[in-house]
C-alpha cells in the first residue's frame, strides 16, 4: 500500500508551527453528557468564564432584525459598530479594529508585527494565546516570571531585548485574576521604548468596580504604541458570536487592517454588539451577578481552607491538591471547571462564576469530593 501521501508535507511545515500545542477550551457541556452518561440540563458549566446571565435581550432582538439580510455580506468594515465604539469611548473610527473575539484582536497584532528575529514578552500565568500567537509567527517568547501570581512590570521591562515587538499585558489577568493598579501601568507605558507595541488585554475590564477603571483611552492617546484590546464576549454576554475589538492610533491599526481577513464580524454579530454596547442596565447587572458569586465562592474557599488568588475578573483561581482527579470527580458530578496544568499550575482549578443555583451546586460538588458535606 502506498505510504500516505499527506506526511511528507506535514513534515516541511514550519518547525514552530508544527510544535504549536492547539489551544483547548473548557470542555461543552454536550461533550461531558455523553462522556459521563449525564442529563444535558442537569450540568452546570463554570469552566470558560462566560456571561451566567447569557446574552441580553436587547441583543438577541438585533439578531433576529439583522438576520433577514444574511444573504449579503457584513459590512467589511464595521460602520455602525464603530460608530457606536467611537462615539462611546471618543475615539475616531479609524483607531478601532474589529476582531473575531479579542483573540483574533491579539493574532492580528502578532501578525502585524512579529516574524522570525522578533521576539514577544509576556507574564508566566498569562492568557495562552499570548504563546500561540506568538509562536505562530515564527518569534521568540520572552515569559518573565509572575509576581504573585501576576505581572511583574519592571522584570518585564527589563526583559525588554533589542529584537523585542510586542509586550503583552492583561489588565485583570487570565487564568489568575490578578489587578494592576493605573498608576502602575502608567509608569510601565512610559518607560517601554516608543518601538516597542504593548498590547493591554482588558477583557475583563467591564467587572471591575468603577473606581478601579482605568482611563486606557487616555493612555492611547498619549502613547502610539499601545493597542488597547477589549472583547464583548464576558460582561456583554455575546461569547458565541465572537466579537472583540481594538483601540490603537491609525498608524498600528492600519497594519492590523493589513492582515486581517476580510469581513471576519458577521452581520449578526456586529448588530448584537451594537445593541450590548447600548444596554447599560445589562452590563450593571452582569457585574453586580458577579461582584455577588465572586464574594460567594470566596467565602465558601475560606471556609474549606483553600487557597485562592483574589480575583478581579469573573472567575477564581483556587487550589485543590490533586487538580486532575479533582475535576474528573466533578464532572462526574455534573460540574465543569477549568483544570489549569496547561499553565504550569496543575493543583489549581478555574472557577468560573456562576448564578447563585450553579455556584451553590459547584459547591455542594466540591464538598463532596473533599470529603466534607
Amino acid at each position: 500500500m502506498a505510504s500516505n501521501p499527506v506526511e511528507p508535507a506535514v513534515e516541511r511545515a514550519p518547525a514552530h508551527v508544527r510544535a504549536i500545542a492547539p489551544y483547548s477550551g473548557g470542555k461543552p457541556i454536550s461533550e461531558v453528557a455523553r462522556e459521563y452518561g449525564l442529563d444535558e440540563s442537569r450540568i452546570v458549566k463554570l469552566a470558560s468564564n462566560e456571561n451566567p446571565l447569557g446574552m441580553p435581550e436587547s441583543a438577541k432582538r438585533a439578531m433576529l432584525a439583522a438576520a433577514a439580510d444574511l444573504g449579503r455580506y457584513p459590512d467589511g468594515n464595521g460602520f455602525e459598530l464603530k460608530d457606536a465604539l467611537s462615539r462611546r469611548l471618543g475615539v475616531p473610527q479609524d483607531w478601532l479594529t474589529l476582531g473575531n473575539g479579542s483573540n483574533d484582536v491579539l493574532e492580528l497584532v502578532a501578525h502585524a508585527l512579529l516574524q522570525p528575529g522578533a521576539s514577544a514578552v509576556y507574564s508566566q500565568y498569562s492568557f495562552a494565546v499570548y504563546a500561540l500567537a506568538t509562536q505562530a509567527t515564527g518569534a521568540r517568547a520572552i515569559v518573565v516570571p509572575a509576581r504573585e501570581h501576576g505581572h511583574d512590570l519592571k522584570a518585564m521591562r527589563a526583559a525588554i531585548a533589542d529584537d523585542t515587538r510586542i509586550v503583552f499585558v492583561a489588565n485583570p489577568n487570565n487564568p489568575t485574576g490578578t489587578f494592576l493598579p493605573a498608576a502602575e501601568i502608567d509608569a510601565f507605558l512610559a518607560s517601554v521604548p516608543p518601538q516597542v507595541v504593548v498590547v493591554l488585554d482588558e477583557a475583563y475590564n467591564e467587572y471591575l468596580e468603577p473606581a478601579l477603571r482605568a482611563d486606557a483611552i487616555a493612555w492611547v492617546k498619549r502613547f502610539p504604541n499601545l493597542v488597547l484590546s477589549r472583547t464583548f464576549s464576558k460582561a456583554y454576554g455575546l461569547a458565541g458570536l465572537r466579537v472583540g475589538y481594538s483601540v490603537a492610533q491609525p498608524g498600528i491599526t492600519d497594519l492590523m487592517n493589513r492582515v486581517r481577513q476580510p469581513f471576519n464580524v458577521n452581520s449578526i454579530a456586529q448588530a448584537a454588539a451594537v445593541a450590548a454596547l447600548a444596554d447599560t442596565e445589562f452590563l450593571e447587572r452582569s457585574r453586580r451577578v458577579n461582584a455577588e458569586g465572586l464574594a460567594t465562592l470566596e467565602k465558601a474557599f475560606d471556609a474549606l481552607g483553600l487557597p485562592y488568588v483574589k480575583s478581579y475578573g469573573n472567575f477564581v483561581l483556587v487550589k485543590v491538591g490533586d487538580a486532575a482527579g479533582l475535576n474528573q470527580t466533578l464532572l462526574r458530578a455534573g460540574v465543569i471547571v477549568r483544570p489549569v496544568a496547561n499553565y504550569g499550575l496543575p493543583e489549581w482549578l478555574r472557577i468560573s462564576v456562576g448564578l447563585p443555583e450553579e455556584n451553590a451546586a459547584f459547591l455542594a460538588a466540591l464538598r463532596a469530593a473533599l470529603g466534607r458535606t
